[in-house]
């Protein structure tokens, strides 16, 4: 196993280097997006991750998710932000991102994302055909209304936005998001988005095309970057 690592942040890459080795995975860490590309050879013989850092100078992390998919390059790709951004994560899964973490994550919580990636590179074992099933049959509980926002949700408009659209207020916006997310079983937006991305389908129109089934009504953690903006 092997995760490639790109991330300006030199504290960053140390510690998350240190924990993946730790565990036994191998990891090569790169600066910027510029010196990835440079020394890209990724292997075809053993499973590979890659774990971008999302607001680097020069070529962001998106832009280098953009480009490695439009290259043709498969394999997962994790983004990790120091921003809970809503925009962001529904881009970076429009891209084709696998997952979308916030900094500062604990080693439990990044450890369990890459291992989730190389499991998707295995291939769906019986337990994620359960959970499959049970978020097709989330999506079909899900309301009307509840449709509406997540849609909204998946442009990546945060909340207040939403609240505006619909003429409601931002608590019930917050209110129904939750429902949304324990009806899909969901811990974070990232998922949230990916799993509308999977599941559902946009029309032309952008409008929210629930399945043809549907009713229509703690641990140790790694430092995160400073800021720059």
């Amino acid at each position: 196993m092997l995760v490639c690592l790109v991330d300006d942040d030199p504290q960053f890459r140390e510690s998350a280097l240190l924990l993946l080795r730790s565990v036994g995975i191998e990891a090569r860490a790169y600066a910027s997006a510029v010196k990835f590309l440079a020394d890209l050879e990724l292997p075809d013989d053993r499973p590979t991750v890659i774990l971008l850092d999302a607001c680097m100078p020069g070529m962001s992390g998106l832009s280098l998710l953009k480009q490695l998919r439009e290259d043709g390059v498969t394999l997962p790709i994790i983004l990790v932000t120091g921003y809970g951004d809503v925009e962001l994560a529904a881009r970076a899964m429009r891209f084709g991102a696998l997952d979308v973490v916030t900094k500062p994550v604990s080693a439990e919580r990044l450890l369990g994302v890459i291992q989730g990636a190389f499991n998707k590179i295995a291939g769906p074992s019986r337990t994620q055909a359960v959970a499959l099933e049970t978020t097709v049959a989330g999506f079909e509980r899900l309301t009307k209304r509840e449709r509406q926002i997540l849609l909204l949700i998946v442009k990546g408009k945060p909340n207040k936005v939403v609240a505006r659209d619909l003429g409601v207020s931002v608590r019930t916006i917050e209110a129904h998001r939750l429902k949304i997310m324990d009806k899909l079983q969901v811990k974070s937006i990232a998922q949230l988005v990916r799993l509308s991305l999977q599941h559902l389908q946009l029309d032309e129109q952008s409008n929210l095309v629930p399945p043809a089934s549907a009713d229509p009504t703690g641990p140790e953690q790694i430092p995160p970057k400073a800021r720059r903006r």
